[in-house]
């Protein structure tokens, strides 16, 4: 194989391990959470939120699109003092509608809600929605995935939307993310698609790719589906490609998204069972099959009992890349799936490439990891891990796994920091050529290798 960067959860890449397992990074929730909440007349229930989040180089603005219900029968007609006294479940069949509202911020932490005028509700049109379809359901604007497409030569398909329209999905263009053109029904995609849907741009694949939900009609649980299209118009018919470990444990929506030569998905598991929603980290070589990273242990895990983001987490589409983290916003709630909650934006911090890596089965103990045949990309080998308080060795191995070069010990924690090695520079006459390696760790955790800068 050969590629830059090297996640080490790709099992592609990897040939054995020796005492150790792979676990999910570790987020660090930030601490102005909440970042906003249901404060406006027409965020009736935020839900699962469906936010989608970009930062605008160009306009050096963070945006956030996201689907609040504005109408919604339970919390409409019983006054939040009395909730907790009145059964959420006695709506039977509660009548909703979906809406598409718009946020921005400049730091990605203070956001502000603007005033656009396009839409009315309740008899005024100072509200942030950029789309509103139905007004009643079931024509509403369900579970919309957003995103900047500049690969897209015509400015007036520059934003794309992908959402489920009354019976089907559909697709919509906007030039600016605010000011939308009407739905184009895609009938033939045949998904349920009541969750976040999203698509994206697989450049591998040369298409689009999206992802919805669809359901088992006689185990009646939730599924991930997947169609792609080559123009965000025409799709395949949807294909399921990934549901939970059993009907107790269901993937109810999914995010994804390339990185480093893999598919990433934040897969948010509803456990019918307890009526609560956590993340969890997948994977996948080519966007159809999927592998799931620790199932049960959470990326983003739930908030402590009576939290604002307690009872359920939905990740956004899509993570923000910094240059020295990356930020996975969320939508958070306080109660549990199918009952009174109430909504919030939040935002989780997670270290460059961190998303999951391998770390020693037992604390104190050391264990090893060797690759497959990798091309070495150039004369510089480098690594992403926390080793601080531990180490982290490197050997380069012939393709026969005949040892070659040791490196010096790796004691802190590190991004895309280049390897010292005992001698010299065993990779200088080594570029274009399969090499192995092999990571030792003790008390350290290794999420990725690269070559170059």
């Amino acid at each position: 194989m050969g590629r830059h960067k090297y996640l080490v959860l790709d099992s592609r890449i990897v040939d054995r391990v020796e005492r150790l397992r792979l676990a999910p990074g570790q987020v660090e929730k930030d601490r102005h959470n909440p970042l906003f909440l249901e404060d406006k007349p027409w965020e009736t229930r935020f839900d699962n939120l469906y936010a989608n989040v970009i930062w605008d180089e160009e306009e050096g603005l963070f945006k956030c699109w996201y689907s609040p219900f504005i109408v919604s029968d339970p919390e409409d007609k019983v006054p939040h003092e009395e909730r907790s006294t009145t059964r959420y479940t006695s709506f039977t069949s509660p009548f909703r509608e979906m809406a598409v509202c718009y946020a921005t911020s400049r730091d990605g932490i203070v956001w502000d809600k603007p005033e656009l005028g396009q839409f009315e509700f309740k008899g005024s049109t100072a509200n942030n929605m950029v789309l509103r379809l139905g007004y009643g359901a079931p024509e509403d604007v369900h579970g919309a995935g957003i995103a900047k497409d500049p690969r897209d030569p015509d400015p007036g398909r520059r934003y794309k939307m992908f959402f489920k329209h009354g019976a089907h999905m559909a697709v919509a263009f906007s030039p600016d993310g605010l000011h939308w053109g009407g739905p184009i029904d895609c009938p033939e995609i045949q998904s349920r698609a009541d969750t976040h849907n999203n698509a994206f741009w697989a450049p591998e694949l040369d298409k689009y790719v999206g992802i919805s939900r669809a359901a088992d009609p006689v185990l009646r649980v939730r599924q991930v589906c997947r169609t792609e299209s080559p123009d965000f118009i025409h799709w395949t018919r949807a294909e399921v490609v990934l549901q939970g470990l059993d009907r107790a444990h269901q993937v109810y929506a999914m995010i994804t998204f390339p990185y480093a030569g893999t598919y990433l998905g934040l897969a948010m598991i509803f456990n019918s069972w307890t009526d609560l929603v956590h993340c969890e980290l997948v994977w996948s070589p080519d966007t159809v099959t999927w592998h799931r990273v620790c199932p049960g242990t959470p990326l983003i895990p739930r908030g402590p009992d009576e939290s604002h983001d307690w009872g359920c987490i939905y990740a956004a589409a899509y993570p923000i890349w910094r240059q020295d983290e990356i930020w996975l916003y969320y939508g958070g709630n306080n109660g549990r799936h199918t009952n009174w909650r109430d909504g919030s934006f939040c935002l989780a911090h997670l270290r460059p490439d961190g998303f999951a890596g391998y770390e020693p089965e037992q604390a104190g103990e050391a264990g090893a990891l060797w690759t497959q045949p990798v091309a070495c990309g150039s004369a510089s080998l480098r690594v992403s891990a926390d080793a601080r308080g531990g180490s982290l060795r490197v050997a380069l191995l012939d393709p026969a796994g005949r040892e070659l070069a040791s490196s010096e010990p790796i004691a802190d924690n590190v991004t895309d920091s280049p390897v010292r090695w005992q001698a010299g520079n065993p990779l200088a006459g080594l570029v274009g050529q399969p090499v192995r390696l092999r990571f030792e760790l003790r008390d350290a955790k290794l999420y990725s290798f690269s070559f170059g800068g």
